[in-house]
């Protein structure tokens, strides 16, 4: 397969995404800063995983309370039980929210031995996240997607050392070496997963399952319409009918990079 993206890396970026390497992953964490944050197209990558009998976990470091018109101390339990049902449609079991203040994401120790902790527990082959650049979608980013995109990083770099956060051994979990970083919704991806039609519906599914959010958003366009079109973009790229487009990171030890 081709190279992977490494610091050291100056090459420039392939004009054609190629098909992830992800044969022989078993386990997968996705962590982001809210509620939804997956489901505008990777969660379609993640029904595809799961279908093919990897287990994915996913790392929510906030529960969203603030992204609704609700107080909350309402908002947040709702927006924890609709990603529940997110999780549901795409055959995740494995869901974590921790409660660092939504809007409010502090980088610093913290937030990083949080990461490295789940890390070292899950064990995962890669760990994925979501584009944490200034400017995304169309737009100036959400100061958490940002905060949280960067304690991913460090997080998974910490977990893979064993003189940080040295508590962690002693809680009985011992430095665990992640294969890879992904990162989704990233301008310029390297690799891509390929979709199918039933990885798309659920894709779409979970989506819809945080119907109360996305009544509180005026102007959302509708999940069935918005998911599909995103994936065909992707697919578009790779040559494919759809597809789930990644920025991957080497961190070592990646088959066939």
């Amino acid at each position: 397969m081709g190279r992977m993206v490494t610091p050291s890396d100056a090459s420039p970026t392939p004009s054609v995404p190629e098909a992830l390497p992800d044969a022989d992953w078993a386990r997968i964490l996705c962590v982001v800063a809210h509620p939804d944050d997956l489901e505008y197209g990777t969660s379609a990558a993640v029904a595809q995983w799961t279908r093919q009998g990897k287990k994915v976990a996913y790392l929510l470091l906030t529960s969203g309370e603030a992204g609704m018109q609700l107080p909350p101390e309402e908002a947040g339990p709702l927006r924890a039980e609709e990603q529940q049902r997110a999780c549901a449609e795409v055959g995740v079991e494995d869901l974590r929210i921790l409660n660092h203040p939504d809007g409010m994401l502090v980088p610093g120790l913290d937030l990083r031995r949080d990461v490295a902790r789940m890390v070292r527990e899950f064990r995962p082959d890669a760990v994925v996240t979501a584009n944490f650049d200034v400017e995304a979608y169309g737009g100036l980013n959400q100061a958490d997607h940002r905060v949280a995109g960067l304690a991913a990083i460090d997080g998974v770099r910490d977990a893979d050392n064993t003189w940080i956060f040295r508590e962690l051994v002693e809680e009985g979990l011992p430095k665990w070496h992640a294969r890879a970083l992904l990162v989704a919704g990233h301008p310029e991806p390297t690799h891509g997963v390929v979709v199918d039609a039933e990885a798309v519906a659920a894709g779409v599914r979970s989506l819809e399952r945080h119907a109360a959010y996305l009544a509180d958003l005026p102007n959302h366009p509708t999940p069935d319409e918005f998911v599909p079109q995103l994936l065909r973009e992707g697919g578009k790229a790779m040559g494919e009918e759809y597809a789930a487009l990644f920025r991957v990171f080497d961190l070592g030890g990646l088959a066939g990079s």
